[in-house]
């Protein structure tokens, strides 16, 4: 059974924006949609007023919420399948819940009961950093949001934690027939001599190179895998956030990823990736890697 891209839906324009999204998402690798709203009306369904056939407000509310989203993507495109569900959970709980059965989970950088100011929604921020499925959170202008850059961009940190961003992303070029604008940036020690470094020539030449050659490795089986998709290998010096989030703005998603850690509890984000969901300019792809 394939499985959903499941969509967190509030009823909020940011999360009808998310539907849109994953609608696109959705019908370019061919899963179903899962829309899913987490409410804790039954909590209160005794003190809450009724409207008709004795249903309390707040669940008339969670299924109109749902029925909405549903009709928007069924409006977007009537050929995806969309399912839905009002979840009597606490929505972070719930959507972690639906990661361990999802292709990935779509969330919006705020929801309903986002402050004014925040960059980047409670909500989506737990669910990125404790997720183990690829969590997606749709922010950015309409050109990225649309697809309209025709660039899939590729931060490439360290090997160990990366390999299943890297496959991510190069399914997400080939799904879309676009580039993978693979970066790695690298930076000299701030105190290195020549007596502490294997320098043949200088040392920005020697880091240049060694990140190109770590880009290169990080890439292999990916290329292997995916011959079709056009890559772009960059390497850049400064610090990755900084360069990731500039390139960001040429982008249609940005794929970065995160340890998850046995046993470790809490938000589990580098600082790459909380960069990357509070100031990129197109969507952000968070990809868990089992460590």
């Amino acid at each position: 059974m394939e499985l959903p891209l499941v969509v967190g839906v509030d009823g909020s324009e940011p999360s009808l924006g998310a539907v849109d999204w994953a609608v696109d998402e959705a019908a370019r690798h061919g899963v179903p949609l899962r829309l899913v709203y987490a409410s804790l009306w039954e909590r209160y369904e005794g003190e809450a007023p009724s409207y008709s056939q004795d249903r309390p407000a707040d669940q008339v509310l969670a299924d109109n919420i749902v029925g909405t989203a549903a009709e928007r993507a069924h409006q977007c495109n009537p050929d995806v399948k969309v399912s839905t569900e009002v979840v009597p959970e606490e929505a972070v709980t719930a959507l972690l819940r639906e990661g361990h059965n999802a292709f990935a989970l779509v969330i919006a950088s705020h929801g309903r009961g986002g402050l004014a100011g925040l960059l980047l929604g409670s909500v989506s921020l737990a669910v990125a950093a404790r997720a183990h499925c690829p969590v997606i959170v749709v922010r950015g202008d309409q050109t990225a949001l649309s697809g309209s850059h025709e660039r899939i961009l590729l931060g490439v940190g360290d090997l160990a934690a990366g390999s299943s961003a890297v496959g991510f992303a190069f399914r997400e070029a080939e799904a879309r027939g676009c580039t993978l604008d693979a970066v790695r940036a690298w930076r000299r020690p701030a105190h290195e001599t020549t007596d502490h470094a294997p320098l043949s020539g200088d040392a920005a030449t020697f880091h240049e190179m060694r990140a190109a050659t770590l880009l290169d490795e990080a890439l292999g089986k990916g290329v292997g895998d995916h011959p079709a998709v056009r890559v772009r290998r960059t390497t850049l010096e400064g610090p990755a956030h900084k360069v990731l989030l500039e390139r960001s703005a040429a982008a249609d998603l940005l794929v970065v990823g995160a340890e998850r850690r046995q046993g470790h509890f809490g938000l589990q984000l580098g600082r790459l990736a909380h960069a990357a969901l509070h100031h990129a300019a197109c969507p952000v792809a968070v990809v868990p890697q089992r460590m």
